[in-house]
């Protein structure tokens, strides 16, 4: 299935001031756009460390990227052909600790 990620511009505006983030992204996009999913579980085939959130309304993705550097979460929704990931947060490990997974909204999108 199809994996559209929504809000991906904005997680290269906020990383491409930082080289290493950046490449370490550009890498994780990769292997995101290769991976063949059809249900959340089907995430750990691709990212064993992918953590997955359900709380209340909120299903929520938070994958570990660049070797445990950096976190980046997203909501999710498994279509019937296509995947949509809603990027919620990017930054980095230290600054991930401060925010609420479930919560978080950083680009404002639904």
């Amino acid at each position: 299935m199809r994996i559209n990620v929504v809000k991906w511009v904005n997680v290269l505006q906020e990383v491409e001031k930082d080289k290493a983030m950046l490449r370490a992204f550009l890498k994780f996009y990769s292997k995101l756009r290769s991976a063949e999913w059809r249900s959340p579980n089907d995430v750990f085939k691709t990212f064993r460390t992918a953590d997955l959130i359900q709380y209340k309304k909120s299903n929520r993705i938070v994958f570990n990227v660049g070797g445990n550097r950096y976190r980046l979460i997203v909501g999710y929704y498994f279509g019937q052909s296509l995947i949509n990931l809603y990027v919620k947060y990017v930054g980095t490990h230290k600054d991930y600790d401060d925010v609420d997974a479930c919560e978080v909204n950083m680009f404002g999108n639904g």
